[in-house]
């Protein structure tokens, strides 16, 4: 666990949030490099939070899960973020970039309340 935490943290942009192009299905140098998207920041933190949920990285990410927030409550997520067949086809799950930044964020604000 500890080591995908470590490689997770390698990986996040520069902006706080985490996103995979589509090219690192055919192509190893593209594995976590791309734009942050809200459902793969949300997945990342996700996963860093059941580690480490006081980590600099969870703070980054939650930020950008926040600032980018829209008024309305969603986030805006133009890149595919779903798999059909890799190289072929490829889904975007309307879904994904609701329902897993608020999973994100209440298991973040859940550990807060532990710490306190």
């Amino acid at each position: 666990m500890r080591r995908a935490a470590r490689w997770l943290e390698e990986h996040q942009n520069a902006d706080g949030g985490w996103g995979e192009d589509l090219r690192s299905y055919v192509d190893d140098a593209w594995r976590g490099r791309g734009a942050s998207t809200p459902s793969q920041t949300a997945w990342a933190l996700l996963a860093l939070v059941a580690v480490d949920p006081y980590s600099t990285a969870v703070e980054r990410g939650v930020g950008w899960l926040i600032e980018g927030q829209r008024p309305d409550g969603g986030w805006d997520e133009a890149c595919y973020t779903g798999t059909g067949f890799p190289g072929d086809f490829y889904i975007s799950y309307e879904m994904y970039r609701l329902v897993f930044p608020l999973s994100a964020l209440g298991r973040y604000v859940a550990a807060q309340r532990l710490r306190t």
